[in-house]
């Protein structure tokens, strides 16, 4: 079940000025607080969003990342060993193999 945060508009009680309700994503925003029934809001949530940070980390994911060189040429910088490094348009022969690089 998600957790929402909402905030006190009055006063705040004992749950604090901003606190957490556990709810179903079927259930209505509350719109009193649980404890002191005072007018609350929802309040939107930071979110933490871990993605890779180097090449190398999106290699081993399994991702291909090309990089702009000059027109129509671009750099895999995620290159495997049997991959081209540079991908040329009007070549296809260096177009990453993705059907290597997927596996079940």
């Amino acid at each position: 079940m998600p957790v929402y945060e909402y905030e006190h508009l009055g006063e705040p009680c004992r749950s604090g000025r901003i606190f957490e309700q556990r709810q179903s994503l079927a259930e209505k925003a509350l719109s009193r607080c649980p404890h002191c029934r005072g007018v609350v809001r929802k309040v939107i949530s930071r979110t933490h969003v871990n993605t890779p940070k180097t090449d190398s980390e999106l290699r081993d994911l399994g991702f291909t990342k090309l990089v702009r060189r000059d027109e129509g040429v671009y750099e895999n910088v995620t290159a495997r060993s049997r991959d081209s490094r540079y991908m040329i348009r009007g070549k296809p022969e260096t177009i990453p193999d993705i059907k290597k690089t997927i596996s079940d």
